[in-house]
């Protein structure tokens, strides 16, 4: 059975992302501060809120410096997916500068509501192990007001108004700004692939 870490990083979510993982057999451990990631071989870094909030509590725990330095892989899950990049509008706040690029509000438009909450589709942009089994036109369910951009690391990409990062991934990092916790099937896949990714 392999330990995950679940960092709660003050997000309200952790304990359902923890269940997600217990059903596809994982054991996650819930932690809250840097010295519970040692010998770990597994990350999530889960978010709900904002981002500055969100920065401020990794920052008191220690994990500001750890997280760069990891050697196992790391998965961010929504505002835990924009923590990875360089800087967010939200809060007009540095990040972990992990992936490049800035994370934006959405802009919405005629008839599109900002936050985005709800089902939507996925735009397979790269192939990866990460997205073995799901297939294009696959729906994950999203709560949102703030994306990050499409760059040459987006796996997949959804549109809400304008066209966004669903998937990331880079090395040893990875994120979802949509919820596997919530996303059904397709989410206990993402969850499935990456406890047994192997980044090169």
């Amino acid at each position: 059975m392999m330990e995950v870490a679940v960092i709660d990083a003050g997000g309200a979510n952790f304990g359902s992302v923890c269940y997600a993982l217990e059903r596809l057999g994982a054991a996650p451990r819930v932690v809250r501060d840097a010295d519970g990631l040692r010998g770990m071989p597994r990350v999530l870094l889960p978010g709900v809120g904002a981002a500055a909030p969100a920065m401020a509590l990794l920052r008191e725990r220690g994990f500001i410096e750890v997280l760069p330095r990891l050697e196992v892989p790391l998965l961010g899950i929504c505002v835990g997916m924009q923590l990875l990049f360089e800087r967010s509008e939200e809060g007009d706040v540095a990040c972990l500068g992990l992936l490049p690029g800035r994370v934006r509000k959405l802009q919405g438009g005629p008839g599109l509501r900002v936050p985005h909450m709800g089902w939507n589709t996925l735009e397979m942009v790269a192939p990866s192990p990460l997205l073995e089994g799901i297939a294009a036109g696959a729906s994950a369910y999203f709560v949102h007001g703030y994306a990050a951009p499409v760059t040459a690391d987006c796996i997949a990409a959804c549109t809400h108004g304008e066209r966004f990062a669903a998937v990331v991934a880079r090395g040893r990092i990875a994120g979802a700004q949509f919820h596997p916790e919530r996303s059904a099937s397709v989410g206990a896949r993402l969850l499935d692939n990456f406890l047994r990714w192997m980044p090169a």
